[in-house]
């Protein structure tokens, strides 16, 4: 998997230390949508970015999400999980300000999100979550 080497950074969940762990209950797809979904699971293990747990603690369902030119997202439902995480006091603040605060620098970076290159690594004990 390209990415982030996992030595120099690697996502930490930062769980409440009372929280038990959830199992969603199973939603079923159905026709096309379950098709997808065994396509897409299908090139996410074949690219080495997910991996198939037996005996998983936390159980999240996904969800297929139809785009605007008809092609289909698929995306997993983290509802119970992001219950489970501390509030932040300090959110991020808006774009707005982190422009105008580099206007004085030389050079301004943006991150390209939508690309395989900036993936970070999950922490391996927080894999299974």
């Amino acid at each position: 998997m390209p990415g982030i080497d996992p030595r120099i950074n690697s996502h930490k969940l930062s769980i409440c230390k009372e929280a038990r762990p959830i199992a969603q209950k199973k939603r079923k797809l159905v026709g096309e949508k379950e098709r997808i979904a065994e396509e897409e699971t299908r090139k996410l293990l074949d690219a080495g970015f997910i991996r198939e747990v037996h005996y998983t603690t936390w159980l999240t369902n996904i969800v297929l999400v139809q785009k605007n030119n008809g092609k289909w997202w698929m995306c997993t439902d983290y509802t119970h999980l992001n219950r489970v995480f501390p509030k932040d006091a300090y959110p991020l603040p808006s774009i707005d300000r982190l422009v105008d605060g580099a206007a004085d620098h030389k050079v301004l970076i943006f991150l390209d999100a939508y690309s395989g290159y900036n993936q970070i690594r999950m922490n391996p004990a927080d894999r299974e979550k």
